[in-house]
């Protein structure tokens, strides 16, 4: 087994079990659906269907729904500021990853007692565009392990070895069509 292999998390916003078939046990699944109301039927057979995998599943913006559901963890995006979690009492090996493009927000996620940090974006140019340099100087400002997102291919993947990065975040390097190949990032 490769020793520095990175943690694989991957964003849907629809039960396809297509796409979570050809995903491997690295891989933690993160539902988020901010447009409209959570069906519970659909979000209990993702964690079904997901524990049958092997895979972690978490949902991305509710954490008291996580909580009742008994997911894996929970999601907390940058735009949440909140701090009435802190007070929930959360089971044994609870994961909460939180997301953040700034030192400001990084403090946020912090103070919110998160596990991980999604740190973006490291090569899609956009408004929270970062590059290598400024990804790894914003990771040092943190103990959090720090997960990579925004941007990430095949072809970019081994430079996230440059950073401080446990792991990196996506939609599209992880879509049965764009999947990636077996190697020592995808074991």
């Amino acid at each position: 087994m490769h020793k520095n292999l990175l943690k694989k998390y991957y964003f849907i916003e629809k039960f396809e079990k297509s796409n979570i078939d050809i995903q491997t046990e690295n891989t933690t699944i993160i539902y988020r659906n901010y447009k409209k109301k959570y069906n519970i039927k659909e979000l209990t057979d993702l964690k079904n269907y997901c524990r049958r995998k092997s895979l972690k599943f978490l949902l991305s913006n509710n954490i008291k729904l996580s909580i009742k559901l008994g997911l894996d963890g929970a999601y907390i995006p940058s735009f949440n500021k909140d701090y009435i979690h802190l007070s929930y009492f959360f089971k044994k090996n609870f994961i909460l990853i939180g997301s953040a493009h700034n030192l400001k927000e990084f403090r946020i996620k912090e103070r919110q007692n998160v596990d991980k940090i999604v740190l973006s974006s490291l090569f899609k140019k956009n408004n929270n565009y970062l590059g290598i340099n400024k990804f790894k100087l914003l990771s040092n400002y943190t103990e959090k392990k720090i997960i990579a997102l925004g941007g990430i291919s095949k072809e970019n993947l081994k430079l996230i070895k440059l950073t401080k990065s446990s792991g990196f975040a996506g939609i599209s390097i992880f879509n049965k069509k764009k999947a990636p190949k077996k190697g020592p990032f995808f074991k």
